[in-house]
């Protein structure tokens, strides 16, 4: 789909829109000027540039925001108002409480032509997976099965630390045993926890 056209996908999300609806419409018209191609991700309207991810709109209860996939590499993104949860280390939110005609293309420019440049960069944000331990249950599927650590080793490191904090995540080893059964084949497959 070429540059500043509309994607059938994101008009029926704005025209089902229960909130944020005139938010949504004046942010997707900012976007588009910015030469960033429409798509319709994760169910949401999703801006990329040269098929890479650059921001998404998402709405939630008290807010509608911006999601800057490589955020936090993007210089003056404001990431303090609504942070993302704190295992994000790559994406920044910028959220919007204000009114929708102070929505100004002015205002969000730098930050798309600078999200925008880090992509043309080929920059990546360094994912730390230092801190994670790999729960129990994962290494003795290792173990078992030489191939699904090579897998697991060959995703990347967001998919990799996605993994590890899901499997860490449940409280009981049988329900860790039981996750890490469950996505043996997704990992051999090399795709990630959401793919």
């Amino acid at each position: 789909m070429p540059n500043n056209s509309t994607n059938p996908k994101v008009d029926e999300f704005l025209n089902n829109a229960k909130k944020w609806k005139e938010e949504y419409k004046k942010l997707r018209e900012i976007i588009l000027d910015c030469d960033l191609t429409e798509e319709f991700k994760w169910m949401h309207p999703c801006y990329t540039f040269e098929n890479k991810n650059i921001v998404l709109i998402h709405g939630f209860k008290d807010y509608c925001a911006l999601l800057f996939h490589k955020g936090a590499l993007v210089k003056g993104c404001p990431r303090d108002t609504h942070p993302q949860t704190e295992n994000v280390q790559a994406a920044a939110k910028f959220a919007l409480q204000i009114l929708r005609k102070s929505l100004k293309k002015s205002l969000f420019k730098d930050f798309f032509d600078e999200a925008i440049a880090v992509e043309k960069a080929g920059l990546k944000v360094n994912q730390d997976n230092t801190n994670l331990n790999i729960p129990e249950e994962l290494q003795n599927k290792f173990d078992e099965m030489p191939a699904l650590k090579t897998a697991f080793e060959a995703l990347t490191p967001g998919r990799q630390r996605a993994y590890i904090l899901y499997f860490s995540g449940a409280k009981q080893p049988k329900t860790r045993a039981a996750r890490v059964e469950k996505y043996v084949q997704k990992i051999l497959d090399g795709l990630g926890l959401k793919d």
